[in-house]
């Protein structure tokens, strides 16, 4: 047999440059806007369902988690003046500048509504912000796959059709991992609903994406990368599981799940970030995938 060919590049450099982005910092922007976008949906429906204490607690959850996304993406691009200036273009063809202006308009959006219920002050501008912020959501939850497989990194480019799904069904696991833990057992019936539906998806979405990647898919399941996203898995699994069948009827239970849920989502971004890395930083996965579709 023929031994599998070794891929370099001159001087031994990687083929593409993997991306400056801090791990900590975007990796942890990416499960930060998921949870506020995502969280942000679950508050307009437990508002309009007639649960108040879950969507005040899911408002100041979006809240919180967009001013710490926010906080790490400034914190990465090193002065808070370089995101004022990606607001002076609007370029729909650009994912960070769309990203950006999605920002500037949830971020308020999720503010008024958190601070409209907590104060019980101003309660029509509370509900049209809770309406905005729950629109913006779910581009929040996906833009950042969108910004990720926008590059030429081939673990995020080449799932670039079901990156999108795999954030936003691990945006709505975590969601529903913290609607679990700030809302009363009474009700938690539609966070104990999304929390199976979004397991369902994301592996779902996984399963796809790894199939659509081919021989890339090795970074997913390899090194830093397969060990978090062998543990989202797991988590995200024990999570619905146990919010199925006992967070109804136990609050223990409840949290438990929501905190296993949380910590599978940040597994899922955390994983998907390090197989990017690993995949830019090895020549045969750009040079491979392009000889084979000559």
């Amino acid at each position: 047999m023929v031994p599998r060919a070794e891929f370099t590049s001159y001087y031994g450099r990687p083929v593409i440059h993997a991306p400056s982005w801090a791990a900590r910092d975007i990796a942890g922007y990416f499960f930060l806007g998921g949870l506020a976008g995502a969280g942000s949906v679950f508050a307009a429906g437990a508002q309009l369902g007639g649960r108040p204490r879950t969507a005040t607690a899911m408002k100041v959850s979006s809240l919180a988690a967009v001013s710490l996304s926010a906080a790490a993406l400034v914190h990465d691009l090193g002065r808070p003046g370089r995101f004022v200036n990606m607001l002076r273009v609007f370029k729909p063809t650009s994912p960070m500048s769309m990203g950006s202006w999605l920002l500037s308009g949830y971020g308020p959006a999720a503010g008024a509504a958190a601070v409209s219920a907590v104060t019980g002050r101003l309660p029509r501008t509370g509900a049209a912000a809770t309406t905005a912020a729950a629109l913006l959501g779910p581009a929040i939850a996906a833009y950042t796959a969108v910004l990720a497989a926008d590059t030429a990194v081939p673990a995020w480019h080449g799932a670039h059709r079901e990156l999108p799904y795999l954030f936003t069904a691990s945006a709505t696991a975590a969601a529903s991992g913290m609607a679990l833990i700030v809302a009363p057992t009474r009700e938690n019936t539609p966070a104990r609903l999304a929390a199976v539906l979004a397991t369902a998806g994301e592996s779902v979405a996984t399963e796809a994406a790894e199939r659509r990647l081919g021989m890339v898919a090795e970074t997913w399941r390899e090194g830093r990368a397969g060990t978090l996203l062998r543990s989202a898995r797991a988590l995200t699994l024990a999570g619905a599981a146990t919010a199925a069948l006992a967070g109804g009827r136990s609050r223990p239970a409840a949290v438990l799940g929501g905190l296993a849920l949380l910590g599978g989502s940040v597994c899922t971004r955390f994983g998907v970030f390090a197989a990017g890395i690993a995949s830019a930083q090895d020549p045969q996965y750009t040079v491979v995938p392009q000889r084979e579709g000559e």
